[in-house]
């Protein structure tokens, strides 16, 4: 019998083929799950989510980026989201759960034209032109902000609360506000790229979340290691160095034979001065540097130090840290000035930093040395405080999206009005303005990108206890009459964001509006899955 070989397929036999009606089904029916399982957290009114390990460790979140890493996803559509998502994150450190709620609406808008009968690829055509369309709009909505040599201080803040009151507790988030903007601006120099690195963050679990500090200067996660040694100083010399201060073997094997118990005593007293004689070296520039005045000596050391060096350095009141983190000793070189030796030869005044005091702190087994008053305060701490780890774990996750906010403003020197205000005004725009440039049914498209913006303001209002027909309907009256309003989550009318100090980073907006219609459109246009390997059907 003759066979059209075109239409022999080889295939593994437990593989599995999904047509054209079932691989768009399949699509957007993940985009969907994920949109459902992420739209509670939007917003300052979301609810919080609680994962459990399989340890049976518990996270509480509402952050999107820390649901959508943590979450073990399935299917290979909501592990594609999943990704754009924590990309987003990673690129400006806020907007995940917007870019599913974006992608999982304008898949469903699409099922909605599909079923009508429309081919995807002229629904992407329309997708594109209301992209291309957003993002001009986008650079229209922007508000300048000042971040020159006088930074406006109040619009980081604002900003800084917009992000972290989606993140946390409203008492909670603002106290975290004036810590995470003047963490950033501590550490901004004008005209460099800030570098975030240089915030430190330090978890202590005692005390509450709302004890959490911004330390100008460092806290080191240890302390000295001897009884005698000062636990207070004032006015210090820090000396920042690379020396090992202990007792080393020979890193050949060697063998030393000796006949007399004195010859013993020789080699070891030998052995000894080698190493004392570099305790000395530091002992007599403390004394140059310190002796008949106010001033105190703290030595941070990378390398060890031995119990007989710290004894020697006990006796003379310095406060001697060993084996610190490189990290930590390139933050005191920037903040506390000095420049860190290598060796004893390099030992001068000239190579000493300064802090105004160094004291340790003791909580429990931990030891904590805290470097504050630095010469230059170019970097700092934030040190959370939280009962428990769970708590300790939420506070970092938005201290990190807190200071990424702030950053992110001084980049774009901009900020776009929030709580849905550039989302209803782009849908206006391209519902009465774009929709009306496009010819034939790419006007499909622009329309179902319209609805997907309105995705966010609609959730918000369903997540604050409101009705979202209502609530849209109300906002796009007023955008109508000209003004800029979003929604406002306690009373559930309209709200002017400049009014109440609402903003978001500009590079969040324009990230999701150029990644969410592209991976849709990527979605919409799979014809076929071909899935290797066992059958998912019969799991």
């Amino acid at each position: 019998f003759p066979v059209a070989m075109s239409a022999v397929k080889t295939l593994n036999q437990n593989a599995e083929v999904m047509g054209k009606a079932a691989a768009a089904f399949m699509n957007i029916n993940a985009a969907k799950g994920l949109y459902d399982v992420m739209k509670s957290n939007l917003g300052p009114t979301g609810t919080v989510k609680m994962l459990v390990g399989g340890a049976g460790d518990i996270k509480l979140t509402k952050d999107g980026n820390v649901l959508l890493r943590e979450m073990q996803i399935q299917n290979p559509t909501a592990v594609m989201i999943a990704r754009t998502a924590v990309a987003q994150d990673d690129v400006t450190g806020d907007g995940t759960t917007t870019t599913v709620l974006m992608i999982g609406e304008l898949m469903k808008q699409a099922e909605r034209y599909l079923g009508e009968g429309l081919h995807p690829r002229v629904l992407c055509d329309g997708l594109d032109v209301a992209k291309k369309a957003c993002i001009e709009f986008l650079d229209s909505f922007v508000k300048k902000v000042e971040c020159g040599e006088a930074v406006d201080r109040e619009t980081l803040r604002c900003v800084a609360a917009t992000a972290l009151r989606t993140k946390l507790s409203r008492e909670m988030a603002d106290s975290m506000t004036d810590i995470v903007t003047d963490a950033v601006l501590s550490i901004r120099k004008p005209g460099t790229p800030v570098d975030l690195h240089m915030v430190e963050i330090m978890h202590m679990r005692h005390k509450l979340g709302s004890d959490t500090q911004l330390i100008r200067g460092l806290v080191l996660d240890h302390g000295s290691r001897h009884p005698d040694m000062p636990k207070y100083l004032e006015n210090c010399y820090i000396l920042t160095c690379n020396i090992s201060l202990e007792y080393e073997k020979s890193e050949v094997n060697s063998g030393f034979f000796y006949s007399s118990a004195e010859q013993r005593e020789k080699l070891v007293s030998a052995e000894r001065e080698f190493t004392d004689e570099r305790v000395r070296q530091v002992i007599a520039l403390k004394k140059q540097m310190c002796d008949g005045t106010d001033k105190s000596f703290v030595i941070i050391n990378q390398k060890g130090i031995d119990p007989l060096s710290l004894d020697l350095l006990a006796k003379e009141g310095i406060m001697a840290l060993r084996r610190a983190k490189k990290r930590n000793m390139e933050r005191l070189m920037i903040s506390c000035g000095g420049v860190a030796v290598n060796s004893e030869l390099e030992l001068a005044p000239e190579v000493l930093g300064y802090a105004g005091k160094v004291y340790e702190h003791v909580l429990g087994e931990e030891k904590y040395t805290f470097v504050e008053d630095p010469k230059n305060p170019s970097g700092c701490t934030i040190l959370i405080k939280g009962p428990n780890d769970h708590t300790i774990a939420q506070i970092k996750d938005a201290a990190r999206d807190g200071l990424r906010a702030v950053t992110n403003t001084l980049n774009d020197a901009g900020v776009v009005p929030g709580a849905g205000a550039f989302e209803v005004a782009c849908e206006r725009h391209l519902v009465n303005t774009v929709k009306k440039t496009v010819q034939g049914r790419a006007k499909l498209g622009v329309q179902a990108l319209a609805d997907a913006l309105l995705a966010v303001p609609k959730t918000l209002a369903e997540n604050a206890g409101f009705d979202a027909q209502d609530s849209i309907i109300a906002l796009q009256e007023e955008v109508d009459n000209g003004s800029t309003v979003g929604f406002n989550t306690a009373t559930g009318e309209p709200l002017d964001p400049e009014l109440e100090g609402i903003w978001d980073n500009v590079i969040v907006k324009r990230q999701i509006l150029n990644s969410a219609p592209i991976i849709a459109s990527q979605l919409l246009l799979v014809d076929e899955v071909m899935r290797a390997g066992r059958n998912t059907r019969k799991q």
